[in-house]
């Protein structure tokens, strides 16, 4: 049983049973739910404090005492987001509910303040024009305009902070001084920030032989610095090491709906007809794990885009994993891509 399933009570449990419950788990909460596990309130110490000093029976039901309107997370928030919205409402947990209520986990402070510290190597490609977002682009380079009052960038980087990650690489080409001076060597987030230059163009591949090879001694992490995704980059960890490919893809399900019917024949024959048919792909979603092997396999200089590279890797019988991400996915390419972050990362990263 998880360590938060011990802090679930019913609605007629007792507060000396609840009281009981607080002293045993360690949490600090009791959450209150219904037979379906639907969050129906929490009770902090403070709850059952200030309960005692109304001289509230202790034989009453906890119902009675908790907060029934408690702010709570979905599935979707990041961590970064949880730990935003517990710093401004003065909290120690947050319940953590599915789309029906139900209650799926328990956040607190304390462990997300003592997470587990990740060395593995993150490689940020920064060095796109940025040419389908011009003019913004015109005198800034893409990963720095502001989403949300924040570069682009600085967000991706935050999300891996707060995942526990610390040694970035950053590669470079469209105006490269500016993404440098903005973000220094990264001690102003307490990490360590590192640069790569593509002198000219590369490919979506070809900076990885830009790395220092010696460094580069556990899975990178590799994604393009126009994304912004509430992915659990420590769980997508967890997967490309349970199966050791030699890189694991993230993937994104997309939609296309043919706007017609669609008719198939048999020469002259009509044998179907199908009316507006929806067709579900996989797409590249520009965020990969890759084996220290693969990444020291790209020569300096090379000219090469991702999936060439992976091809080549199946091409020779290695195994190339795929990690379907169902969190919020945004590539901010285009015009209304931008202006649909602006709306999005207010509820995903600021609250």
């Amino acid at each position: 049983m998880k360590a938060w399933e011990s802090a679930l009570i019913g609605p007629q449990t007792t507060i000396e049973e609840a009281i009981a419950v607080l002293d045993k788990g360690g949490l600090r909460i009791v959450v209150v739910v219904d037979e379906q596990r639907r969050l129906l309130g929490t009770i902090t110490d403070g709850d059952v404090r200030r309960a005692l000093l109304r001289h509230v029976p202790l034989n009453c039901s906890a119902s009675e005492i908790m907060c029934s309107t408690p702010l709570m997370a979905t599935r979707d928030w990041s961590k970064t987001r949880i730990l935003a919205a517990m710093e401004t409402h003065q909290l120690l947990h947050l319940p953590v509910v599915d789309a029906g209520k139900r209650i799926v986990g328990l956040e607190t402070l304390h462990g997300l303040l003592n997470k587990k510290i990740k060395d593995n190597p993150v490689f940020l490609m920064a060095g796109g024009f940025g040419s389908r977002l011009r003019p913004l682009t015109q005198n800034c380079p893409k990963p720095l305009l502001c989403v949300g009052g924040k570069p682009i960038l600085e967000l991706i980087l935050e999300s891996f902070i707060s995942a526990g990650f610390h040694r970035f690489f950053v590669s470079t080409h469209y105006m490269p001084e500016m993404i440098r001076e903005h973000f220094g060597d990264g001690s102003r987030w307490g990490v360590s920030i590192r640069y790569v230059h593509e002198d000219v163009p590369l490919g979506t591949g070809g900076a990885l032989g830009l790395l220092p090879r010696e460094e580069i001694d556990l899975p990178l992490f590799m994604m393009n610095g126009d994304l912004l995704t509430t992915l659990n980059f420590q769980k997508l960890l967890e997967f490309h090491e349970e199966h050791s490919p030699v890189a694991t893809m993230c993937v994104r399900e997309y939609e296309h709906c043919v706007p017609y019917g669609v008719i198939q024949s048999e020469g002259h024959k009509i044998v179907s007809m199908v009316e507006k048919p929806t067709h579900r792909f996989f797409i590249n979603a520009g965020i990969y794990v890759l084996s220290p092997e693969l990444v020291k396999s790209v020569s300096p200089g090379t000219r090469v885009d991702m999936p060439t590279l992976l091809e080549q890797q199946i091409g020779v019988g290695r195994d190339v994993n795929s990690f379907p991400v169902y969190e919020y996915w945004l590539d901010i390419g285009r015009m209304e891509d931008f202006q649909r972050a602006q709306t999005d990362v207010g509820q995903l990263f600021n609250e």
